[in-house]
């Protein structure tokens, strides 16, 4: 039924959770796991304006945004490689993305350019004000997309 699974993560405990269920849902399934990392270009020091108003040159105030994300990427991805060999799932493609945006954006367009069967997100990521309520960027995606979304609590 589902043969390719978009599995977004932000680093929070609920993405991790996420993964799990994002294997045994692909291992049922012989389906491949895309896992995204969107690493946003905005900082809380500045308050809510685009590092790229900020005069001079704004790479070097990118790049420790992509490295971090490319490290954190890659260590999620060992993570469910190590869970999925502990559970005996085998056959499952892992592969890692990392895009630079708004979540929000991104991951929609990730959904309506890819084909895509399942999306498998969080219910709240790492900057939830609230572990008892939906993240803002969940609850977006699944308002907006006609794709099934399985929201891990």
């Amino acid at each position: 039924m589902y043969k390719k699974i978009l599995l977004t993560t932000d680093g929070s405990l609920n993405a991790e959770k996420a993964g799990k269920h994002a294997l045994w849902i692909a291992n049922i399934n012989n389906a491949e796991i895309v896992v995204l990392y969107v690493y946003e270009l905005y900082s809380s020091q500045i308050g809510v304006l685009p590092l790229s108003i900020v005069p001079g040159s704004n790479e070097r105030l990118y790049e420790p945004l992509k490295e971090e994300g490319i490290k954190f990427t890659n260590e999620f991805k060992e993570k469910l490689e190590t869970y999925k060999e502990e559970q005996g799932y085998k056959n499952i493609k892992i592969t890692a993305i990392i895009k630079e945006g708004r979540p929000y954006n991104v991951i929609l367009d990730m959904i309506e350019l890819e084909d895509y069967d399942l999306i498998v997100m969080g219910a709240s990521g790492k900057h939830g004000l609230d572990r008892y309520t939906l993240g803002s960027v969940t609850e977006s995606i699944i308002r907006d997309t006609k794709k099934p979304v399985f929201v891990i609590p």
